[in-house]
This record gives structure tokens, sequence and C-alpha cells, in this order.
């Protein structure tokens, strides 16, 4: 349910090392997120080029249920959007690490993401 491979956020969002683009880390959120929002209807990501800063909101996600808002992990500049989110935002529910995947960042310090939670304290802080 929390893929190892991947680093966490108290927000939910799940941080992959590397990301298609050069430098770059893939953003999401996690199945327990996906979970909690319920059946998302609409999506609103940061544009390629947009600077985003850690820990502050970066876009939105609309559910069935409620609005929720995307946090940024770590700061950089966006180099990727998963566009095909804007047609289909189901993939992040049937496939939150995957297909789901919502956008690509080149982090201004990479060592930050060293910082974040591993899978098992990221288990552990949802589940404790």
């Amino acid at each position: 349910m929390y893929p190892e491979d991947l680093k966490y956020t108290s927000e939910h969002e799940w941080v992959r090392k590397p990301g298609e683009a050069d430098g770059s880390v893939r953003v999401g959120i996690t199945h327990f997120a996906q979970e909690q929002l319920g059946d998302i209807v609409y999506v609103q990501l940061p544009a390629v080029g947009d600077a985003v800063t850690g820990g502050k909101t970066c876009g939105e996600l609309e559910s069935t249920k409620s609005v929720s808002e995307l946090f940024a992990p770590m700061s950089g500049r966006v180099v990727a959007r998963n566009d095909e989110l804007d047609s289909a935002p189901e993939r992040i529910n049937t496939d939150p690490y995957g297909a789901g995947w919502m956008f690509e960042l080149v982090p201004d310090d990479p060592s930050v993401f060293d910082g974040l939670m591993s899978a098992e304290d990221y288990r552990a802080q949802v589940e404790g």
C-alpha cells in the first residue's frame, strides 16, 4: 500500500526519484489520501515552469466529498505535469503510484529528498 522505494510527506504526498526529466522527482498523492478524498473529479496542478515552495499549496483536488489542497513536497521548479488527469482524474483513485502521478519538479536542494519520510514512518503516521 505504501511502496518502499518512495518518500512521503505528512501532507500525504509521495515523491519518487528519479523523475522522467533530468534531475527531477515525480510527485503524487498516497493511497491513503485518495481513499480519504473519495472519487476525485477535478485536479488543478501547477503549470510547467512554476516555482513551488516546499510545504506550500501548489494545486487542488476536488472529490465528490470535498476539496483538498495539494502541497509541494519540496521547493523547486515544475518541469512536467500529468495532463491526462484533466480528462481522467479518476486515475488518481485507481493507480495513485502509477498513472495517477501529478507533476515533476527539479528540486532547489536535492538533499531535501533524503529528509522526507520513509514508507515505514508514513505507515506509522497514518495507521498510528
